[in-house]
């Protein structure tokens, strides 16, 4: 269902983002269609954070343009994003533990049934609903109303993604959804995302894993010190290629060759007088 329309469902061309002197984001581009799965990658301080706070509304970019269905917008916050199909789950959840699934499902767009002092929340319809549409994502959850607290980590996400389907969102954008996740827990959670591409949503997947990202995306950009390295599709760019790129093989090359020069003499000594060696060079 990849790239079924023609016109991204969401866009950024060129964004920079400043706080201050520092330089968050520099003229960053992206694009995804609805139906596609789009993996941001990066390591730690590249960048992904701000990108991600500035494409759900929280910040506003700088310079270059934001467009959801080939219009300009602006958003001066995430209900603003929100209102335009645009929903984030971060890695949170902003739930409550002890509240129910029901609950959790739609904390603050609760469905309520009777009039003025007797109005109170709709039980049955929020329980209905909410395994109406976790069994449309493949999940079967046992008891609506038991503590969200009481599933896996997998299962929490999978909350997430079926409620912000349910409300509407044309972009889904999953920020490190597997990262504290063991092998199993996040198979499930790609089995979910697979779910929401073939319902048409357009879901942006950051990581910094490429274990996980490979698997599921369709295309991938990979992020570097606020700098787009490219987007790629898995045709373009091969699973070792796109570690090496996030990872920087010059300067894993460079560590290579530093740890080599440690292993005539692995011994304490051997360390000690590198060490001094590179004092008295200095």
């Amino acid at each position: 269902m990849a790239g079924a329309s023609q016109m991204p469902v969401l866009e950024v061309i060129n964004i920079s983002k400043y706080f201050g002197t520092v330089i968050a984001l520099k003229e960053v581009s992206l694009r995804v269609m609805s139906g596609e799965v789009l993996c941001l990658l990066g390591d730690n301080g590249a960048g992904k954070s701000t990108l991600i706070k500035t494409l759900s509304g929280v910040h506003r970019p700088d310079e270059g343009e934001y467009l959801v269905d080939g219009k300009p917008v602006t958003f001066t916050s995430p209900r603003d994003a929100l209102a335009h199909g645009i929903a984030t789950v971060y890695q949170d959840l902003a739930m409550i533990p002890l509240m129910s699934i029901a609950r959790n499902f739609f904390l603050g767009s609760e469905p309520t049934v009777g009039w003025g002092l007797f109005k109170r929340f709709d039980i049955k319809k929020a329980s209905e609903i909410a395994r109406s549409e976790m069994a449309k994502m493949g999940i079967d959850i046992r008891d609506p109303e038991q503590p969200v607290g009481t599933l896996s980590g997998g299962e929490r996400q999978s909350v997430a993604i079926a409620r912000a389907v349910y409300f509407g969102a044309k972009v889904l954008i999953l920020d490190e959804p597997t990262s504290a996740l063991g092998v199993k827990q996040a198979g499930t959670v790609l089995r979910y995302i697979a779910k929401a591409r073939t319902q048409g949503v357009a879901v942006i997947f950051i990581t910094h894993n490429p274990h996980h990202a490979y698997p599921i995306g369709d295309k991938f950009t990979i992020l570097k010190r606020g700098k787009t390295l490219g987007t790629y599709t898995k045709n373009e760019l091969s699973r070792d290629e796109m570690i090496r790129m996030m990872s920087g093989g010059e300067e894993l090359e460079a560590l290579e060759h530093e740890l080599r020069a440690f292993s005539a003499d692995s011994t304490l000594e051997g360390y000690a007088d590198a060490l001094k060696q590179e004092n008295e060079a200095l």
